[in-house]
């Protein structure tokens, strides 16, 4: 079986993992975000990608998703794992908690969203009821659970286009919509992988309150400071799901 780890640098520091190379190709709709980095953990291959280039420079709606899924997929990945940093909407999801949305709701525009869009024979439909893998998301939420991490099984992922963060009214507009995370990465993500047939889920991990929902402002800072704290439990999470 071969994993695809879409996220952010430093993935590739998983315990017991082997490295075995990188390379960097070319794909029908451009180069993926980042060098695909090849590894081993045990029986297992895992492939990994950052989302946001090698240095951390491509803004979410200026990320090649077509390029990044094609890329993995050609590679041999079988099933995907995306890492993403969110806002958290619902009163459960406060800082430093995980995520394992079943859900979404895109608000981005303009990004190319699909594989199926010139020289067809005939058009393309995927069914997307369910965006999330159901057997992957559940084994995520199995690990979560027992390793004690603080986490929320299942919810709604409002993906925005960023690269600013949301108003206070916006994400008011999105609770009334039934969102209860917000990120601007997760689309056309998801889409890409259906279209793909490739199993594919999300760990979220929220770095802040949105918008509104807290009386201090939002800053880099603090966000970085807690993606740094949280990506030591991040790996934790994908040595158990690849070990297994």
């Amino acid at each position: 079986m071969s994993w695809g780890i879409i996220g952010g640098t430093g993935l590739t520091e998983l315990a017991g993992l082997e490295l075995l190379g990188q390379d960097w190709p070319d794909t029908p709709f451009g180069k993926p975000s980042a060098p695909l980095v090849h590894g081993r953990m045990g029986e297992q291959e895992v492939i990994f990608l950052a989302r946001h280039g090698k240095p951390h420079c491509i803004p979410p709606h200026r990320i090649n998703y077509r390029a990044n899924l094609w890329a993995l997929k050609a590679a041999g990945a079988q099933r995907i794992v995306a890492v993403n940093a969110v806002g958290g909407i619902h009163p459960a999801l406060g800082t430093g908690v995980f995520c394992v949305p079943d859900q979404i709701i895109d608000y981005t525009w303009g990004r190319a969203s699909s594989f199926f869009e010139d020289d067809l024979e005939h058009v393309v439909h995927v069914d997307f009821s369910w965006p999330y893998d159901a057997e992957l998301s559940q084994r995520l939420v199995g690990i979560l659970q027992q390793h004690k991490l603080p986490h929320h099984p299942g919810g709604v992922y409002a993906a925005t286009q960023g690269p600013r963060l949301e108003t206070a009214a916006e994400i008011a507009r999105m609770e009334r919509d039934g969102a209860d995370l917000v990120g601007m990465t997760g689309m056309p993500e998801a889409a890409l992988a259906r279209e793909l047939e490739l199993p594919y889920a999300c760990l979220a991990l929220v770095v802040n309150p949105a918008a509104g929902k807290s009386d201090e402002l939002i800053t880099m800072a603090a966000i970085e400071a807690v993606i740094t704290q949280g990506m030591s439990q991040v790996k934790e999470v994908l040595v158990a799901l690849i070990d297994r």
